[in-house]
């Protein structure tokens, strides 16, 4: 147990930096508004706090904010990610060039789904994501399939901190038996699929995904996606096309990784 209640002004600087972050260019006070949900006025006075301490810059001609290179001091003692892309790399660009569309492999880290590598290219598909973006869990597919999958307790415990977010997609955070319902329905088709929710927010409802889990003896290492243009193929014939590949990649990719873990 902690020896102190959490600093609430603390923990809202973080998810207005972290908001600020997955924004990018977009993240006006408006934007962060809606991502978190605070009071514009403490939002800015967070961002003002950041900006002091040389984490955040005012873009006055956007009228927006953007996070600075201090914020990867934040990141310097963590390197599991690095060394996850490392090992998936030449798989994710062998499957792109099989079945030609792009795909993200992504570790849980406790609120997001962190990208570790991607094989999108600079273009149409590409929109900024690179390895180190951190995905939502419950609006991609990458986060869906990884979370159908993971233990009782880790899914339990990750629905009730996201029960407060307000971000459409954690509806099913808000609501744990249509949450288990919508986890069951995906173990049972053996892919999930990006929420519509997201879709229509981050792609203007032109991409979907799906995805499935990268595991091996009932253990979740990952999660690998591929992405592909609705006025090029339906969900259906998506799945019908890309999900064999995408499940063989991804039982490959487990294997990789369970041969280099140390544990």
């Amino acid at each position: 147990m902690p020896s102190y209640r959490p600093v609430t002004a603390t923990l809202r600087g973080l998810e207005v930096l972290a908001a600020t972050s997955r924004l990018g260019s977009r993240a006006s006070l408006a934007e962060i508004h809606r991502l978190t949900g605070f009071d514009k006025s403490t939002i800015l006075r967070m961002l003002e706090t950041l900006e002091h301490a040389g984490f955040v810059v005012r873009d006055d001609d956007r009228r927006s904010w953007q996070v600075t290179g201090k914020t990867l001091q934040l990141s310097a003692g963590y390197d599991r990610h690095r060394a996850v892309g490392t090992i998936v790399a030449p798989a994710l660009a062998a499957f792109r060039t099989t079945v030609g569309w792009p795909s993200d492999v992504a570790l849980f880290d406790h609120d997001s789904m962190l990208v570790v590598e991607t094989s999108r290219e600079p273009g149409p598909m590409f929109l900024n994501r690179r390895p180190g973006y951190r995905a939502p869990v419950l609006g991609t597919s990458l986060g869906l399939s990884y979370m159908a999958h993971c233990g009782t307790a880790e899914r339990e415990a990750f629905l009730a901190r996201m029960a407060d977010d307000p971000a459409p997609w954690n509806d099913l955070a808000r609501n744990p038996a249509e949450a288990e319902r919508a986890f069951a329905g995906i173990r049972e088709r053996g892919y999930a699929e990006m929420s519509p929710s997201y879709a229509s927010r981050e792609y203007d409802d032109m991409i979907s995904s799906i995805g499935v889990p990268i595991m091996r003896d009932g253990r979740v290492y990952a999660a690998m996606n591929t992405l592909y243009l609705l006025n090029a193929l339906t969900p259906e014939r998506a799945v019908a096309t890309l999900l064999e590949p995408l499940q063989a990649a991804a039982e490959r990719l487990a294997k990789d990784l369970a041969r280099n873990d140390p544990d």
